[in-house]
């Protein structure tokens, strides 16, 4: 009786011990799938956002990466919709070269919540000078070659609705030198 009850204490205890190395390799794995998912949606999306600011594209493909509610309050495209932006009115740009740099995430594997800090730049915008407004923009004090955008570090909040991941709220947190 002596022996088995040591041998059942010696499973049990290799038991406990698999059973706690999978728990965590698992909450890894959803972890890091989580995380990859995250850093997509934020790339595409903002990468999405600086298109339609700086070359006027569709803004319904905005709502496949943010929340209707953030859409409404972004002060970047509320003013796209009145005015246009000086990318759009002055300038025709061809292409950019548009960076996203993630700092930090966050998002436990069984919530539908999560949290991250990231970099936005654009490294490189390929467009010049409308000939039409020139003159204009020359006394604005605008040059021949768009404007730097400037690199922003953000926080996320970020939902998972319907099975997928999208940007519910953005917080500049700070300009950052290049």
């Amino acid at each position: 009786m002596k022996y088995f009850r040591r041998f059942v204490l010696f499973v049990a205890g290799r038991l406990l011990v698999l059973v706690a190395v999978l728990g965590i390799l698992v909450t890894v794995f959803y972890f890091s799938m989580n995380a990859s998912n995250i850093y997509v949606i934020l790339k595409d999306g903002m990468a999405r956002r600086t298109q339609v600011i700086m070359m006027n594209s569709d803004l319904e493909t905005l709502n496949n990466y943010f929340s209707a509610s953030y859409l409404e309050r972004d002060t970047m495209l509320k003013n796209m919709d009145t005015q246009g932006s000086v990318y759009t009115n002055y300038y025709d740009i061809k292409g950019i070269d548009h960076r996203l740099s993630l700092e930090r995430v966050w998002c436990w594997p069984w919530d539908d919540t999560a949290t991250a800090v990231f970099v936005e730049s654009v490294r490189g915008i390929d467009g010049r000078l409308k000939a039409s407004v020139r003159t204009q923009a020359m006394e604005m004090g605008l040059g021949i070659a768009p404007p730097a955008w400037q690199t922003i570090r953000y926080d996320a909040i970020l939902a998972r609705e319907n099975g997928r991941w999208i940007i519910r709220n953005l917080t500049q947190r700070e300009v950052v030198n290049p």
